[in-house]
């Protein structure tokens, strides 16, 4: 699969600036802009989502699609045992040369740490990997796996059932489930599924999967944070 996004990430970062514009297409309506310099914000540039959530943090942590390694760099200076996991061999090589410390190249569904974890972060709705609720079932299942009792996820997703304001919201799936496509400099990656959940369906599922779902943070656009645990 084309990288486009890491292609987009080493630009900025071996140039400082961008020399490209970083699109991301999707199946509900015109393409957009995604200014590749939010993945490069230092500590002062973070919204108090992600403030919060950073604080939250403890023990063994990984961030999964730790992008540029924004957050992990700040877990790092705050003294935090951080592991960074990436699928795109070029935010791995980014990560390292910002001075990432513990780097890991690869899918989280392939984990197999000689440790369990006690964090697992997943920031800017990086829960969305999952693609589908099936997918966050799925993703619930392999994360207890992992963590150690008592341990806990912590992410960020929005309700974006404004999108369906004027137009109906599909039938055959949850209104969440997007399909999305980067593309940087006339590279594009293959389409791929992205999940968006409200807090609701968030709370039915993750019950059902035995984790307990708290409401650490919420704005006025609909976005939101939460730590589950398993129960």
């Amino acid at each position: 699969m084309t990288d486009a996004l890491g292609t987009a990430l080493k630009d900025y970062h071996n140039n400082g600036k961008p020399t490209g514009k970083l699109w991301v297409h999707n199946n509900y309506g015109p393409k957009e802009h995604m200014p590749v310099d939010i993945y490069f914000r230092n500590m002062e540039k973070m919204p108090e989502l992600e403030w919060v959530a950073l604080q939250q943090c403890r023990g063994k942590i990984l961030d999964i699609g730790a992008g540029a390694g924004s957050h992990a760099l700040a877990l790092q200076k705050m003294g935090q045992d951080i592991t960074a996991l990436d699928i795109s061999p070029q935010a791995v090589e980014v990560m390292k040369s910002r001075g990432v410390k513990n780097v890991l190249e690869g899918d989280f569904f392939d984990l197999n740490p000689s440790q369990p974890y006690d964090t697992f972060l997943l920031l800017m709705n990086g829960i969305g990997l999952s693609g589908t609720i099936t997918g966050l079932r799925r993703f619930l299942a392999k994360a207890r796996t992992l963590l150690q009792p008592g341990g806990q996820l912590i992410f960020d997703s929005s309700d974006i059932a404004y999108l369906y304001e004027d137009t109906p919201a599909p039938k055959d799936r949850y209104y969440g489930e997007l399909k999305h496509m980067y593309e940087f400099k006339k590279q594009r990656t293959d389409w791929f599924e992205w999940l968006f959940i409200d807090r609701e369906t968030l709370k039915k599922v993750t019950a059902e999967e035995g984790w307990q779902t708290e409401l650490l943070y919420e704005d006025p656009y609909d976005q939101y944070l939460v730590r589950c645990r398993l129960t």
